[in-house]
């Protein structure tokens, strides 16, 4: 859209269109007014059931009670609190609940208030780790083609979604990025493929390139979920835990939309069985009631940084919200509900229904391949010729139309719905997506 134009009243793929005075808004299409549980209400009154768990964020569905709750009760008690130089019980409790569930060897917490500063965040620790350890010539970051991690410069540099970078010039220096894990011999896979596991070994080349003493660190998504779900193959994970760790480079999982259950464990590195050096999350840690995020370490980056003075700062860097009391509260509320029904390992039990549901639609109309691990697929299409993403927008617009949401990237949809969903549910909202594929012709 150019930035010139101001949106239509029912332009709602204006990006900033939640920011723009609009006195016609209750009218326009797509606006959601309430939610409960497994569905939206939408402005004309129609019942949306959520297929995609917001922003893959309310894992544990919509208006929990016990999370608005404790959201209301911290608001009446306290308010705001200063992180610097003080802090307040929730942030260290939920802290230690967040421990509790980790990976083991991931033992300290860094509050941020979304997934993108959390990936940024994750960044500057890594660079101030070498740094605090003597290897100050460690500064280059690796990233993935087609991998997100958020819309920070930090970010955007070690992402490698083309239309997330094109527009915001040459992006941080030092940067290079592994190749993507999306191979044609894994078309239809139903879970982790079989092929590519090799492409790990890139990483070997690019420290042959530019040289083991000048990279600080790798980051992936153990699954890339936002560029259409793409699955990691057997081996790869470990692959690059291997190289990184011989060569001293730390590894950083992206688990902002695997984390909390997504993939049948509290993370990712859980399900594979790789434990990185940290772990970036946001997402379903408030179960998208409040923006929260995190990045979990090991001891050991941790203690690199507690060598000085106790009243001296040990990292200059931190933001006003981080560890936010009513943030905090929305998350040990998250993770109480997440305990109470068992959500962060009920994917699981799901996996096999849900896996049967979405490859069932593989003699769809256009449909090319279809992905799926855990409580999270992907549905790709063949794109119109010359319209690069119509096919999956016009799908969406008809599914919302049918009474579900989905989301597309692309020409790919993505379907991850909460973790309280129902095997019926589950069959409602495949069937309704088929319908929606045959009536696209």
């Amino acid at each position: 859209m150019p930035l010139d134009r101001k949106p239509a009243p029912n332009d709602l793929n204006a990006f900033w269109m939640p920011f723009t005075a609009n006195r016609q808004f209750k009218q326009a299409p797509r606006m959601l007014v309430s939610a409960q549980e497994m569905h939206y209400t939408a402005a004309d009154g129609r019942t949306v059931l959520d297929g995609t768990a917001g922003l893959w964020c309310c894992n544990a569905g919509h208006c929990r009670p016990r999370i608005t709750q404790a959201v209301g009760e911290m608001v009446g008690t306290l308010d705001y609190a200063p992180a610097f130089q003080m802090g307040h019980p929730a942030a260290f409790e939920l802290a230690n609940r967040l421990v509790d569930i980790a990976p083991e060897g991931m033992e300290h917490v860094f509050y941020t208030n979304s997934g993108s500063e959390a990936v940024d965040t994750a960044l500057k620790i890594a660079l101030a780790y070498h740094r605090a350890r003597g290897e100050g010539s460690r500064t280059r970051l690796i990233g993935r083609e087609r991998g997100y991690h958020g819309v920070g410069f930090g970010g955007i540099s070690v992402g490698g979604i083309v239309n997330n970078r094109r527009v915001f010039g040459t992006m941080l220096a030092g940067v290079d990025h592994l190749p993507h894990t999306h191979l044609p011999e894994n078309r239809m896979t139903r879970g982790q493929p079989e092929h590519g596991a090799q492409l790990a070994d890139e990483l070997e080349r690019i420290v042959a390139l530019h040289g083991a003493d000048t990279i600080a660190a790798v980051i992936v998504e153990p699954m890339a979920g936002s560029t259409g779900v793409l699955l990691p193959p057997k081996g790869y994970l470990e692959r690059l835990r291997e190289i990184t760790r011989k060569h001293g480079i730390l590894l950083i999982f992206d688990e902002v939309i695997t984390g909390f259950g997504r993939l049948g464990s509290p993370f990712a590195a859980q399900h594979f069985g790789v434990v990185p050096d940290m772990i970036t999350c946001a997402k379903g840690l408030t179960n998208g009631v409040i923006p929260m995020g995190a990045v979990l370490t090991s001891a050991a980056i941790h203690d690199a940084f507690m060598q000085g003075p106790e009243h001296v700062i040990e990292l200059f860097h931190g933001y006003t919200y981080s560890g936010n009391p009513i943030a905090s509260a929305a998350g040990i509320a998250t993770l109480e509900t997440y305990a109470e029904e068992g959500l962060l390992t009920r994917a699981a039990s799901l996996e096999a229904h849900w896996e049967k549901a979405l490859h069932g639609l593989a003699d769809h109309p256009h449909v090319v391949d279809i992905r799926n691990m855990g409580l999270i697929g992907a549905v790709e299409l063949a794109p119109i010729e010359g319209q690069p993403g119509k096919r999956a927008f016009d799908a969406f617009l008809r599914a919302f139309e049918a009474g579900i949401l989905i989301r597309v990237t692309g020409d790919i949809i993505a379907l991850s719905p909460p973790l309280i969903i129902t095997e019926a549910q589950i069959d409602e909202l495949i069937a309704t997506l088929g319908k929606v594929l045959k009536a696209g012709g």
